[in-house]
């Protein structure tokens, strides 16, 4: 009730004012017929007889033509339209009536014209005044003073926005672009005042106090430079949404957000063929091993779109299964999942359960991964890398699966360290099956992704909201980096297009200094490194490389359909022989829980990871968490193995 109250005072106060506009728009016509001079006493009489006709003609049509249903806030181009009809049909009318009453006796010919003229500007001036004065915000409630970077179809979204909301907190000042032919132009309003380049120079003249990032669609290497620019500026900054999500509608231009380490260490958007992946994974059975995972969880809401029959989810976490059951049970998805709390490295309960549900497609994401953790864990690391690999690949072979890909890790590359040279290991027993079975057994091969459980930018966030110091491990330490996403939907793109027996290598663009890393992490955060938060350089960890590789020197790369995915060729790789024996070997260690021999059968398999260097630094790393007395057991003892 109270709602339609106001919208019907509203426009009765319209309605009041346009019909005040009519006596003024006339008597405005008499005048300037007379070049605004003396009005000849007849002329005035004959104005004010048919005066009360005027309004009366003029105002009904105003009223049947609705120009009260519109908004005066959001005065619009149809709107104008609407009151340039009203006004001219309204006239003509006028004008037959005054014929017909005294053939228009002491009416200037030249009036109507005129009192068509008035009217438009005193129906429209108003309108367009008040609306001007909305968009520029002339309420006085004052705000942050913005300067917008890019002036394309973002930035002219989102300056309208800002311009309409006076509770935005913003007042646009000014925009920058590069393109030439924008430069001196306006937009709404807002001048442009230069290019990004002048961002600094911009921020200082017009007393900026924040800048806004209106480039949706700008590359990774443009977002670094215009977030150095921003710094160099000394001025705060925020960005609009991504492109995809804007064009997914998932987002609204002006839901302004902080920089993230993503959009400078991310790359452009990966484009998948994903008719072809709908079509290899379309009404198959799909299972995830390690579903709870940072790329299992996201494998499976990749998974969720692609027509499957059934996807399996498998774990030995409880925790990380019930929550990644929960996030798809409560997605608007079909519910065509299953999940299985089953630990990968028990080979009875593995068989039993793909004896009963015989999967198509296995995607093996179950893994142990930490390097410095699993130096001194050998037995763990093996047992769940190793054993537990070829148990739920050999279950995949017996049970007929088409395909089974193993996730894998750039650290499986001339490893230093028993994590990397496990998952050799178990790229090796995967092409060792694949050479005997009719399932198509293949891997894929990338490096570290952003966010992932563990990883290096959730730390150094924890590092940060400590008050730091931030800890790098070396000041030239670099890795390569991709987005979880990303890597799924490639992960997802190989499995595909493999014909068996392939190592697929995922591009993974440019190594990332760690040093660079958390500057900008710290940076991103409002803070200035080293002098809000400082950055520590503690020394390499165990079986830590400064530099992660992709393949071996020997084995040189072939490319695919995909342009972001390529074939390590395979290199010398140990016989089915030396293999079998190894792991017959590794199986009576690991029961007799012997570092020693665990690290010699690796050695074996894996030559060109330095077993004493491996072993040296479990030591080491034992000695640094504390040995009583010579002999003792350290208090870091061998977990039990898990997926």
């Amino acid at each position: 009730m109270k709602i339609w109250f106001q919208r019907a005072r509203s426009r009765l106060l319209v309605f009041l004012h346009d019909l005040l506009m009519i006596p003024m728009a006339w008597g405005l016509a008499y005048w300037m017929r007379f070049n605004l001079a003396y009005v000849p006493p007849e002329f005035i009489d004959e104005a004010i007889d048919t005066l009360p006709l005027v309004v009366l003609v003029i105002g009904s049509v105003y009223w049947m033509f609705g120009l009260y249903r519109g908004v005066w806030r959001f005065a619009s181009m149809d709107d104008l339209v609407r009151i340039a009809q009203a006004v001219l049909v309204g006239t003509t009318l006028l004008l037959f009536l005054l014929f017909a009453l005294n053939r228009m006796a002491y009416i200037p010919r030249s009036l109507p014209a005129l009192f068509v003229i008035f009217q438009l500007m005193l129906l429209v001036g108003p309108r367009l005044l008040y609306r001007w004065m909305k968009d520029r915000r002339l309420d006085f409630s004052g705000g942050k003073r913005v300067l917008i970077v890019g002036a394309g179809r973002a930035g002219e979204m989102l300056v309208r926005d800002l311009l309409r909301d006076p509770k935005s907190g913003y007042v646009p000042v000014a925009f920058v672009d590069d393109k030439p032919h924008r430069q001196g132009g306006v937009v709404h309003g807002v001048p442009i005042r230069g290019t990004t380049n002048d961002i600094p120079q911009l921020a200082e003249n017009f007393g900026i106090d924040v800048v806004l990032l209106a480039a949706p669609s700008a590359s990774t290497q443009e977002m670094r430079r215009l977030v150095g620019l921003c710094e160099s500026a000394g001025r705060p900054f925020r960005t609009v949404p991504r492109i995809k999500e804007l064009m997914d509608g998932q987002v609204s231009v002006n839901q302004l957000r902080s920089v993230s380490i993503e959009d400078l260490l991310g790359r452009e958007p990966v484009t998948l063929d994903w008719d072809g992946i709908r079509r290899g994974l379309a009404d198959r059975l799909v299972m995830v091993s390690g579903a709870g995972g940072s790329i299992g969880s996201e494998l499976c809401r990749q998974l969720r779109s692609c027509g499957l029959r059934r996807l399996i989810l498998l774990d030995h976490g409880e925790y990380n299964l019930y929550q990644i059951e929960t996030e798809l049970l409560d997605s608007p998805s079909p519910r065509i999942f299953a999940r299985y709390l089953v630990d990968i490295t028990n080979a009875v309960a593995v068989n039993d359960l793909f004896n009963q549900l015989r999967p198509d497609v296995v995607f093996h994401a179950a893994a142990y991964k930490h390097v410095p953790l699993l130096e001194d864990q050998i037995q763990a690391a093996l047992h769940n890398n190793v054993i537990g690999t070829r148990i739920i690949a050999s279950a995949a072979d017996r049970c007929g699966c088409e395909r089974f890909v193993l996730i894998s890790t750039d650290k499986a590359v001339n490893p230093s360290n028993v994590m990397g040279a496990s998952k050799r290991f178990a790229e090796l027993l995967c092409q060792d099956i694949q050479s005997r079975s009719a399932c198509r057994f293949m891997t894929v091969r990338f490096g570290n992704v952003l966010g992932s459980a563990g990883s290096v930018v959730p730390r150094f966030r924890q590092q940060i909201e400590r008050g730091g110091p931030v800890t790098v491990t070396h000041p030239d330490i670099e890795r390569f980096f991709m987005t979880i996403p990303e890597a799924c939907q490639l992960i997802m793109q190989a499995a595909v297009i493999g014909k068996g027996g392939e190592t697929f290598v995922l591009d993974m663009g440019t190594p990332v200094k760690i040093h660079y890393l958390a500057e900008q992490m710290i940076r991103l955060s409002g803070l200035v490194p080293d002098r809000d938060i400082k950055i520590e350089f503690t020394g390499l960890r165990p079986g830590e490389k400064l530099f992660e590789e992709l393949f071996y020197p020997s084995e040189g790369f072939a490319e695919t359909p995909h342009p972001r995915i390529h074939i390590a060729r395979r290199t010398e790789a140990p016989g089915a022989d030396l293999l079998r024996s190894a792991l017959s070997d590794l199986v009576q260690a690991l029961s007799d829980r012997d570092d020693e021999a665990a690290r010699s059968v690796l050695g074996r398999v894996v030559p060109d990871w330095n077993a004493e260097q491996g072993k040296e630094a479990g030591f080491s790393l034992r000695a640094f968490h504390g040995i009583g007395r010579a002999g003792q057991e350290s208090r870091f003892f061998p977990v039990a193995p898990t997926s």
